[in-house]
């Protein structure tokens, strides 16, 4: 496990990169890709968000109990894995910023919300 001094130095690396990136973007580029280029920025550091946040403190699930499927949700959590007891299966979506949920992922928030969950078996 990442213990709390590495989690520090992936977020001030990724914040150096970030105020590094910004400075050479407003001296190099145009007014009219800057926008674009933001966009993009804002992207990768979501990504980088997405892999950091189960090692923050304030993060509530165990790392070990998380498995990453990128898409459509970031994460699924199963409570209790670690301890060989499941208790809850969570759809997990980390988000940072102003970002908001897409399409795909409102539709599936409302059939998890509907109950529109099901378990299936299929043999071979």
């Amino acid at each position: 496990m990442i213990d709390f001094t590495s989690v520090l130095l992936i977020i001030a690396f990724a914040l150096v990169a970030f105020l590094l990136g910004k400075f050479l973007t407003e001296r190099k580029i145009s007014r009219s890709r800057q926008d674009a280029v933001e966009r993009s920025r804002y992207s990768l550091m979501g990504r980088v968000w997405e892999q950091v946040a189960p090692f923050t403190p304030e993060f509530k699930y165990h790392p070990a109990d998380l498995r990453f499927i990128g898409a459509p949700v970031d994460y699924i959590v199963f409570e209790g894995m670690n301890e060989k007891d499941i208790k809850r299966v969570i759809f997990l979506e980390v988000k940072s910023g102003k970002s908001r949920l897409n399409e795909q992922q409102l539709r599936l928030k409302e059939a998890i919300k509907g109950k529109k969950v099901e378990w299936e078996e299929f043999r071979i």
